[in-house]
Parts: structure tokens; sequence; C-alpha cells
């Protein structure tokens, strides 16, 4: 019985419909939006990667303490630009174990990305920075060393791996 009367309310739905729609001119554009109206249904429509980068810059702005800015902003564009936030879409916070692992262990790879802290730090204060060669002392009034920014690099590592035990 229930069935009969869902069928006359489905007729009824589709009677509704057509005489609506039988005095418009066919668009296009309207055929896509009726169709397409459940398409992104329960999905977000900002892109996977885009939302993994986003989690991952507002976890670096809340556990990484840089009074400049410089240091997050580098370790932003490398965040935008690392492989590995595309291959842990489910959990960036691996990829920026990952990221931060090869940082520290790679003293060359270290010394470029202390250059380019330096170097956006010039940029952001419109002042030449102080460049710390590799095996050099860096300059008394240097704010990124190699040493300091690997510390910084390594408290940041120790609250991902804490937040990636307490997944």
């Amino acid at each position: 019985m229930k069935s009969n009367k869902d069928n006359k309310d489905n007729d009824r739905d589709l009677a509704i419909q057509r005489e609506i729609l039988s005095g418009r001119k066919f668009s296009l554009a309207e055929a896509i939006g009726r169709e397409g109206g459940g398409f992104m249904k329960g999905e977000s429509p900002v892109p996977k990667l885009a939302q993994a980068i986003a989690e991952l810059q507002m976890f670096i702005n809340q556990n990484l303490s840089d009074s400049s800015g410089a240091l997050q902003a580098v370790l932003y564009v490398w965040v935008k630009t690392d492989s590995r936030v595309g291959q842990h879409l489910n959990s960036p916070l691996t990829a920026l174990n990952q990221m931060l692992s090869s940082l520290i262990d790679n003293q060359n790879l270290l010394h470029e990305f202390v250059r380019q802290v330096d170097h956006k730090w010039g940029q952001i204060y419109d002042e030449r920075p102080y460049f710390q060669q590799p095996g050099q002392p860096p300059h008394s009034e240097d704010e990124y060393t190699h040493e300091s920014v690997r510390l910084q690099l390594i408290e940041l590592l120790d609250v991902v791996r804490y937040h990636n035990s307490q997944s």
C-alpha cells in the first residue's frame, strides 16, 4: 500500500517538474546545474592537496616559534613544493615528519634552507642578511644560524612525532 502512495507522489513530482520546465528554453547551463546538483555532495570543493598544505601551515604556525617570521615563511614554501605532502594526503604530518628529518639529517640541505631563511629575513626587514658559511662561525647578530635553525626544526619534529603517536 505504501509503495503505491510513493509512486503517486513520484508521478505528481515529475508532472510538476515537467510543467515548470515546459515553458523554458533549453539551456545547457541549466541542464548541467540540474544534473550536477549532487555532483560534489559530501565532498569539499577544496582539493585534498590544498587541504593538506593548509593543515601543515596551520600546524607550523601554532607549533614553531619564530618572531621574525622568516623561518615559517620558508618552511611554508618547502611544504607547498615537497612531493611528500601529495603522497600523504590523509596524514600530512607524516610528510612533515619526513621533510624535517631530511632537513635535520642532511647538512647541505640544512645550509641551503638556512640560506633561504636568511634571504627571506633580508626581504622582510629590507636589510642585508648575514649568510653563515658552512664551517664558519655565525655573525653575532645573525638570528638564523645553522645551529639555531637546526634546533628549532628538531623541536618542531618532536611535536610532530608526538602528534603522530597520538593519532
